[in-house]
């Protein structure tokens, strides 16, 4: 089955690339690997912003962090020149947690992309992965997530 026949039957449509908020590139392909930029927590509404531990909880951030796998997705897409069925595996992501002093579940949050990454993608969405946190982020989103893909 395809990557986006898979998406389709979890209800998710890529949508197009988001693009860059600043001066980098949103993807850089370096032989088999793609990197992609980080992504920020964004739906069809705008921005998903908050802090964790303040007006947040911990499944509102993985909510969030669905948001930044589905960037991530649409910016591998991109990066595949339009055939995302290119991907080899995802190798690691990075999560930016938004959050308190004292809130701890950053793993808890970037769940919410892992999760989803292994759903859609099978064994090929096995991947490593950081989840730290962060004092703020870009227009006070609540999370933000790069990612390197292997890709064919």
């Amino acid at each position: 089955m395809s990557i986006e026949a898979r998406l389709a039957e979890l209800g998710v449509t890529l949508p197009d690339a988001p693009a860059p908020a600043a001066n980098y590139v949103p993807w850089v392909r370096t032989g088999n690997l793609l990197f992609v930029s980080g992504q920020i927590s964004a739906n069809a509404d705008g921005f998903i912003t908050g802090k964790l531990g303040e007006n947040m909880t911990a499944e509102d951030g993985a909510v969030a962090a669905k948001a930044c796998a589905i960037s991530l997705l649409a910016q591998l897409k991109a990066g595949c020149d339009g055939d995302i069925d290119r991907l080899v595996r995802v190798v690691k992501l990075v999560g930016f947690v938004n959050s308190t002093p004292d809130f701890g579940d950053q793993p808890k949050v970037i769940n919410g992309c892992s999760d989803f990454m292994v759903e859609a993608l099978g064994d090929k969405g096995s991947h490593s992965r950081s989840a730290v946190s962060a004092a703020s982020l870009p227009f006070g989103v609540a999370v933000e997530i790069e990612g390197i893909f292997e890709i064919s």
